[in-house]
This record gives C-alpha cells, structure tokens and sequence, in this order.
C-alpha cells in the first residue's frame, strides 16, 4: 500500500457499519464458522474490519466483503483465514482452568492404573487458539507417565479454524511473561529461555507430542478423529447459540472411546445431556463420561 494511501487512512474516519450491514456480516460469519456476534459487539467488528481494511487499502464494507465471497478461491480462502484470526478472541493462558487440570491428572492416573501392560492415551485439544491449552494437557500427562515403569504413551490432536492462531501454537514460543504463573519447576523442565530471556520456548519432546491441525466445529460430522480417551474443550462454545453446541457437544461425545472423559468449561453449558454418557462429579469442573 503506497504512502499517500496510508496518509489518507490515518486522517479518514472509521466508515460506520448500518444495521443492515452488520446483519449481513453476522450472517456470513456464523454461515461459515457457526459463531455469533451479539449486537453488543458491533463496535469490535467494525474496529476489527477496519482494520484488515485499512491494510488491503479498501475503503468499504460493501467492497470488502464481495472480496471475501465473489474473489479468486484462493484469494477468498487467505483472507477468511486472516479474518477469522482476527475476530477470534484468543483470550487463553497455561493451565488457564485449574480444576479441568486437576481432572486431567486424575483421570491420567486411572488411566496408568487400568493399564497394567501399557497402552497409549489419545487427547483431543478442541479450539486449541496459540496452543497453551494443548502444551499444558501434554505437561500434566507427561509428568504422571513418567513415574510409570509401564509402556505409556500419549498423542494430543489439538484443533482450531484459524491457520495465523495454529502457526503460533506450533512454534511454541511465548513471552515470558506469559509463564510467570507457572510452577518452576515445570518452568525449568519444559520451557527453554530464548532471545536473551523475552521469550521462552516449549521443549521440543513435549512439541513432537501433539499434532495442530485446522478443523471448523462446523465439520466435526466429517472430522477423522474416533475414539479418544480425552476430549478438552474450554472457551469454544462462548461463541455458538444454544442449538448450536448442544449440536457440538452431541459430535464431539460420539468421538469418546469407551470410558473416555469430555470436560468443558464450566457454565459454558447448563442443560445438555446424552444417553450415552454419565456425569462425571469433580470439584468446580464441567465433564461427562461415556459409559456405553
């Protein structure tokens, strides 16, 4: 974008978004990844577009958005995907939950106890954002596997829809900031200082345990993931209407294996049950089991 297009941009007001404007914006945003933006959130979509806006160097939304729908498949595809980064809010942190965790590690030590000749266990990280929930799903298994003389192992598949968000979680590199909070100990084993101690980095051995993969909830009928022991899903279903994550929820409990545990957030959802799947009653946490 050349100068005197910035130059105008800096001195040119916001184009305000009518009602029939973001009507249609809403539609196509919950269309394509089944999330809702409230009316109260006009402002942040607006600030948003704006902003992906201005960098494009478009100067309507009318404009902008026959770009996202009518332009080349492979523009289209980019720019949803930079979009959507954008109107993701990836408000997350390590061990953000910390009765989810301590589920987590009581249900890998049952795992290990049911498991006298070894086994592996399969983990489902479900709206993974930049990966912090993923590494400390990995963090909690591993330190428990460890102390085992069993054969144990543990993958985690851990799924977002923005390609920006999953390239961050890969690299596995935060500033250090964001660890402070963290137990040393576990500072020490599984975070390596970089770039003279601003950053820090997720060892590689716990990296090469979980697999990033892009994934829309909107596809889970079609998604090639069966029988997990873990399903994690945290901070997601915020986004949906209520049909729609009972819809989530109902996919996502038909992936448990037998046995297997689904823990969500907590008030995230007040009314959903299905036959196949059990409560599961521990402190200050959201789960179910499936026990046929």
């Amino acid at each position: 974008m050349g100068a005197a297009m910035t130059d105008r941009w800096s001195i040119k007001r916001m184009p305000t978004m009518n009602a029939e404007q973001f009507q249609l914006w809403q539609t196509l945003l919950e269309d394509r990844t089944g999330m809702t933006l409230s009316n109260e959130r006009k402002t942040f979509l607006e600030t948003s577009l704006n902003m992906r806006m201005r960098e494009l160097g478009i100067e309507d939304y009318e404009t902008y958005y026959e770009h996202l729908v009518m332009g080349s498949t492979q523009s289209r595809v980019m720019e949803w995907s930079v979009l959507v980064d954008r109107l993701t809010v990836q408000e997350t942190s390590f061990f953000r939950h910390p009765g989810s965790y301590a589920l987590v590690e009581e249900f890998s030590q049952r795992f290990m106890a049911e498991q006298p000749g070894g086994a592996s266990l399969d983990v489902w990280s479900v709206g993974c954002s930049t990966g912090e929930e993923a590494y400390s799903l990995a963090i909690i298994i591993n330190e428990q596997f460890s102390t085992s003389e069993q054969k144990l192992f543990y993958g985690i598949t851990a799924t977002d829809i923005s390609l920006p968000t999953l390239a961050k979680a890969r690299k596995g590199e935060y500033a250090a900031r964001r660890v402070l909070q963290v137990d040393p100990l576990i500072r020490q084993k599984y975070f390596t200082p970089s770039n003279n101690g601003q950053t820090v980095e997720i060892t590689r051995d716990l990296r090469e345990r979980i697999c990033f993969a892009r994934l829309n909830v909107l596809d889970l009928s079609t998604a090639p993931i069966n029988n997990m022991d873990l399903i994690f899903c945290q901070n997601m279903l915020i986004y949906f209407r209520r049909w729609r994550k009972r819809q989530i929820l109902n996919r996502l409990a038909e992936r448990l294996a037998l046995g297997g545990i689904l823990i969500l957030g907590p008030g995230e959802v007040t009314d959903w049950q299905h036959p196949d799947l059990e409560r599961v009653h521990f402190a200050d946490t959201l789960a179910f089991r499936r026990c046929k």
